[in-house]
């Protein structure tokens, strides 16, 4: 008999399946936490909640029963997931429950802040008729930024179109193409649309790419009067900023269902005229929970009863033996992945993946995995070895594999080309030894760098005295180079050629710009990898 724990309160509906699942026994246990919660953890074999409870290190410390935990919902914030893994517990969530609730709700805000409506309805329960303050702007006809075109995002845009407005679009991986199937138009970046935009709403995951994306730097470029929306994770907006936006004129509205801290009661935007603020209601339709709940539940049942993993996002479906004969390049592929994405940058439309050696002998599609979840990786909540291909394909991106039996410089080796928006990157990667990621080819150059931490990578003309040059930049502004590997075009001298360096601690932006005003330096370019040791939570 499997035992499941209903940590938060969920649709009656799902309810009702494990009510007519036999073998299932289920006990609804809300509220938990501490001492409590981890006691009870340890009576169950899997658990499902939404965002109410917290699933911390502590909470799982010395458990030997969980085995996995549901959230009915898409973010997992609220359960760690290093944790977990190291405890095998598997995390799954349900992704597509609440995509056209969060959108509507989106949508709701940016219609409220364009004809006032909560400050109207306030004035009237306060006795008061403003029939001219409350003025208000139609959205026909006006432009509105997405940034983030999955599949919430895409919900909004189709919405907007509806409501004649025009849409501009920015995603790292929505091409010119994607963008005129979908009728909308594409940003290069995000700054190149705060200019020409009404209203902004957002639909990424916070990173540290995202967070602060709209911050005191940008409101001296924002059209005068933008409005914007945020329903998908605090910390996206700078608050202060936003302050100083709605005090300047620079901002005409602020409409806010997230915040970094939640609960959150307290905030310099709560009273300020033309601001709408909403206690994380996105998903908060009886249509959503019970999608979610249903969903959820069918998860945790079908775990249990077939061992089948869907939607996780924290491990893969392989066992153990398959894990250790390929972590190597788990490992060297996912790095390879997260190499390719800040390489190229963005309007990425084909991926394409080439085995050779030992490695080709083997099923290599975990492998492919761990790439497109290194590609999405600062893009995508959650992107991991058993998602990515999913997230990859859904965004329109082409992927593609070759094997090649003989062997290369080395036993195994993996190259993977990354094409869109008229430019194309390749790299390639290899283990030294029994586990040392290498890389081992850049644009066709081949080499053999560190393939962690700082790298540096800089395009350059094959001539005297540069690398000694380049060199001298990074000890005048105290940076070390730890490694540092060349390869050039051909074996004769004075053609194109590339440079890694391994470089440690942070880059101060300066020491960039010196480097590329160097008269024979193209191009340089600054990658943030992993540390050697640090593996993503589905490999640890």
């Amino acid at each position: 008999m499997h035992r499941i724990i209903v940590l938060d309160n969920i649709a009656q509906e799902g309810l009702d399946i494990l009510d007519a699942t036999p073998g299932i026994e289920y006990e609804i246990r809300t509220g938990l936490s501490g001492d409590e919660l981890k006691a009870a953890l340890n009576e169950f074999d899997a658990g499902i909640l939404r965002s109410g409870v917290k699933i911390t290190p502590e909470s799982l410390e010395g458990n030997t029963r969980l085995k996995a935990l549901v959230r009915a919902g898409v973010g997992t914030d609220n359960i760690d997931k290093p944790a977990s893994t190291r405890r095998g517990i598997v995390v799954m969530n349900t992704p597509a429950g609440n995509t056209v609730s969060t959108a509507e709700h989106a949508f709701a805000l940016m219609m409220a802040l364009s004809r006032n409506i909560a400050a109207a309805n306030q004035s009237l329960i306060e006795g008061r008729w403003d029939r001219k303050k409350y003025m208000g702007t139609q959205l026909a006809g006006k432009t509105v930024g997405i940034v983030g075109m999955g599949r919430i995002g895409r919900e909004f845009a189709t919405r907007a179109l509806v409501f004649d407005m025009k849409v501009v679009a920015y995603d790292p991986f929505l091409t010119n193409e994607q963008a005129a199937a979908l009728g909308v138009t594409r940003a290069s970046t995000v700054e190149e649309m705060l200019p020409e935009i009404d209203y902004l709403t957002v639909h990424t995951p916070l990173t540290p790419e995202t967070k602060g994306m709209i911050s005191h730097a940008q409101l001296a470029i924002v059209k005068p009067g933008l409005r914007v929306i945020n329903a998908a994770r605090g910390g996206i907006y700078d608050i202060d900023a936003l302050v100083e936006g709605l005090k300047t004129g620079k901002l005409g509205g602020v409409a806010l269902d997230v915040f970094e801290n939640e609960p959150c009661t307290d905030s310099p935007l709560f009273g300020m005229d033309n601001v709408i603020c909403t206690p994380h209601l996105g998903a908060s339709t009886e249509e959503a929970q019970t999608q979610v709940a249903v969903e959820g539940i069918h998860l945790l049942i079908n775990f249990l009863k077939t061992g089948e993993i869907k939607h996780s996002v924290n491990v893969a479906a392989l066992d153990p033996k398959a894990l250790a004969e390929l972590r190597g390049f788990l490992n060297v592929s996912h790095r390879l992945g997260l190499l390719s994405a800040q390489l190229h940058g963005s309007g990425i439309d084909k991926v394409s993946l080439t085995y050779r050696g030992e490695l080709a002998h083997k099923d290599t599609r975990v492998v492919t995995n761990a790439f497109c979840a290194g590609l999405l990786e600062r893009i995508v909540d959650d992107a991991n070895i058993v998602n990515s291909e999913m997230l990859l394909r859904e965004r329109g991106i082409e992927l593609s594999e070759e094997k090649h039996h003989e062997m290369g410089a080395f036993s195994s080796s993996l190259t993977a080309t990354v094409s869109g928006g008229g430019q194309s990157v390749t790299v390639g990667g290899a283990i030294l030894g029994q586990h040392m990621p290498r890389l081992i080819n850049v644009n066709g150059y081949r080499l053999e760098s560190y393939l962690d931490g700082k790298l540096m990578i800089f395009m350059h003309n094959d001539v005297p005295g540069i690398i000694g040059k380049v060199g001298s930049i990074f000890g005048d502004h105290g940076v070390n180079i730890a490694q540092m590997a060349v390869g050039r075009e051909g074996t004769t001298p004075g053609g194109a050629a590339i440079g890694v360096l391994s470089l440690d601690g942070e880059v101060p932006a300066a020491a960039i710009a010196a480097v590329e005003a160097l008269d024979a330096v193209e191009k340089a370019i600054v990658i943030d990898l992993p540390a050697a040791d640090d593996l993503p939570a589905w490999l640890g």
